[in-house]
């Protein structure tokens, strides 16, 4: 009996051939086939990559993985042309298409069209790519030159920047850890943003690092909801909007001894938005640290 990846491979390669899935078209994505097969994400993930090895499929940045034959270059396994910008730049492409875990030095290889050896001789390991994809991805949001007017606006300007290279970069937040964080000059640059305002309020060296970690945190932790959101939305072919009104009537019934959710009116309809729920939070942040760094400076003085 063939191996469950082998088996769900089969399948999607009988749709093509029976020219049910046309050229162009999405396949599953790896979480539909989770969904559909019950297998793990590896398991989904080495069906597909199986796939685009015999040449059936490939993925297509913005899309997912789509029927036919990605465009090949012949094979260059030492090209001196060949740059680190243009390895990350693929590397970028390919983890905004199908995420980062989908993500192998093979893959990037055949794309580029070089031997995977060659590959590590530009970029070293996939650990240490990933930390370029990182500081390349910052770093098209850089914090503006200048002071800002005032404290507020200044940790505005960094947290917003940063949720705009979330936005790009759905793989991004899952990318970024606060206990260990990575030492790039694109990230550095943000967090020197926060301790510049914060230096306003002449706080001590911790009180400074904690606004910062707070900041980037609660930015990140939203964000982490940006790329679930999109892959439930590609897995479901529904909006949150729309799986909301889905939900409306159970809700009803599940919420009807409950105070709180009576207090919010009768036929209340609640449209959630990523980008106004992650302005709110930052408003609330911030007035929050204004008051903690107000009393931490009197406390100094």
């Amino acid at each position: 009996m063939s191996a469950p990846y082998q088996q769900i491979a089969a399948a999607i390669r009988k749709r093509i051939s029976t020219g049910e899935l046309a050229p162009g078209d999405r396949v599953p994505s790896t979480r539909e086939l989770v969904r559909e097969y019950g297998v793990a994400m590896a398991t989904a993930t080495k069906a597909l990559t199986t796939l685009q090895q015999e040449g059936l499929v490939h993925s297509r940045p913005g899309v997912g993985t789509v029927v036919g034959p990605a465009r090949r270059t012949p094979v260059r396994s030492a090209d001196p042309a060949l740059s680190r910008d243009e390895v990350v730049r693929v590397a970028i492409a390919l983890a905004d298409a199908e995420g980062l875990a989908a993500l192998s030095m093979r893959r990037i290889a055949s794309e580029l069209g070089v031997s995977t050896m060659g590959l590590y001789r530009h970029v070293g390991g996939k650990d240490s790519l990933v930390l370029q994809m990182v500081d390349r991805a910052f770093a098209d949001f850089p914090v503006p030159p200048g002071e800002p007017a005032s404290w507020r606006e200044g940790i505005e300007t960094a947290a917003r920047l940063q949720w705009a290279a979330y936005r790009r970069h759905l793989w991004l937040p899952g990318a970024i850890t606060l206990s260990r964080p990575q030492m790039l000059p694109s990230l550095l640059s943000h967090t020197d943003a926060v301790l510049r305002a914060v230096a306003e309020f002449s706080v001590d060296a911790d009180t400074a690092m904690y606004t910062a970690i707070t900041v980037f945190g609660y930015v990140r932790s939203v964000a982490l909801s940006l790329e679930a959101e999109a892959l439930a939305e590609q897995d479901t072919g529904m909006t949150a909007d729309e799986w909301g009104e889905e939900q409306a009537e159970r809700l009803a019934v599940l919420a009807a001894g409950m105070a709180g959710f009576r207090s919010l009116g009768e036929g209340f309809a609640f449209d959630f938005d990523l980008d106004r729920w992650f302005e709110f939070g930052l408003q609330l942040v911030l007035d929050g640290l204004g008051v903690q760094l107000e009393r931490v400076r009197a406390r100094l003085r």
